[in-house]
């Protein structure tokens, strides 16, 4: 008869991390005014986003974005490349047509490392 030798239980218990500290910074003048341009195209819409996102009093954002506004007119615009049209014939079903259009940039992916990630198993 064998006999089964007892067997060491582990105590892997879930460690308690300690909290996630966020850190709550508001943007930067510039940042805001970028942010205000992207959203709104009338200057008075942009003076009020940039506020809000700052926190200050409108008056005091108006002349940064004002000051933006003019170096985003004197700023050659870039124009788009031009579309291409590829058409060819194809015998029975008539010609086909497809339009090539030049992709935007690749989109930003942020990787956060700093904790491992939650598994609900624990």
């Amino acid at each position: 008869m064998m006999m089964s030798r007892p067997v060491k239980k582990t105590t892997d218990k879930p460690r308690n991390l300690p909290p996630i500290r966020v850190r709550k910074e508001p943007p930067t003048i510039s940042e805001a005014v970028a942010a205000a341009q992207d959203l709104a195209d009338d200057v008075e819409q942009q003076v009020e986003i940039a506020a809000g996102l700052i926190g200050l009093p409108p008056d005091e954002v108006r002349p940064h974005v004002l000051q933006a506004a003019q170096a985003l007119a004197a700023k050659p615009k870039l124009e788009r490349a031009p579309e291409r049209i590829i058409s060819t014939g194809s015998g029975l079903r008539g010609p086909r047509t497809v339009i090539v259009e030049r992709r935007a940039g690749r989109p930003l992916v942020v990787e956060r490392r700093s904790r491992p990630p939650l598994d609900g198993r624990r």
